[in-house]
């Protein structure tokens, strides 16, 4: 057996040792945690920034949509404010028939009761449904009023009347290009609140997706209208 003397001595050797090696451990395991922690607030920072710069992004978009959506409204309005002088226009016209003018006052009193906030593009496809149907009525009753017109000389020689139908073509075409780029700029829109990693985080910022114009095949085409001829009418034999 040991002495207590040689406990004491074999004691007094190890214990600087263990103290090193104890020691070198908890050096160890301080360097881990402190690269864990450093890892976790890089990955944090990271995602941050990320989120921010999507955010940023997200708001660019919708506020393309927005502004489309604005110029859509603008080439609406331009033309329901057009039709009050054609229909005073008409009704100058003798024996006109009544009834596709009362279509078209009622179908533009129908379609200006249908609105959307203009500064801001709508989120409920039902809501923009609607607006569509509405504008897409009046545009058959404005095709139909026009075509009806060509049964009418006095008509056709009224240089008011010509100079209106000029800028309701105008105008139709105006609306075609801007539901188009409405439709455009939406689908960017729309596909990057969809996209990873923004998909994450959009709903939590309010960014929802933007319904589109749907009346026709490809989505982009306003109604079509079909305007008479400004050709004079051929003179009595």
């Amino acid at each position: 057996m040991k002495s207590a003397a040689g406990f004491g001595k074999e004691l007094a050797f190890s214990t600087p040792h263990a103290i090193n090696t104890a020691a070198n451990i908890m050096n160890k395991a301080v360097v881990f945690g402190l690269g864990c922690l450093g890892i976790l607030v890089l990955a944090v920072v990271g995602f941050g920034l990320a989120i921010v710069g999507g955010y940023n992004g997200l708001v660019r978009s919708s506020t393309g949509v927005d502004a489309s959506w604005a110029q859509v409204q603008t080439q609406y309005q331009r033309r329901a404010d057009l039709i009050p002088n054609l229909v005073r226009t008409v009704e100058g016209a003798a024996n006109f028939e009544k009834s596709t003018l009362t279509d078209v006052i009622n179908a533009r009193a129908s379609a200006t009761k249908v609105t959307i906030d203009p500064s801001k593009a709508p989120t409920d496809p039902e809501q923009l449904r609607q607006y569509e149907q509405a504008q897409n009525a009046l545009s058959g009753t404005l095709g139909r009023l026009l075509a009806v017109s060509e049964n009418y000389p006095e008509l056709k020689a009224n240089n008011n009347f010509r100079d209106l139908q000029a800028q309701i073509e105008g105008t139709e075409n105006r609306i075609a290009v801007a539901r188009r780029d409405f439709n455009n700029t939406a689908q960017g829109y729309n596909a990057q609140v969809r996209s990873f990693p923004t998909v994450i985080y959009a709903g939590w910022f309010g960014f929802q997706p933007k319904p589109y114009f749907q009346s026709s095949a490809g989505a982009e085409a306003a109604p079509s209208v079909s305007f008479p001829s400004f050709s004079p009418s051929p003179s009595p034999k």
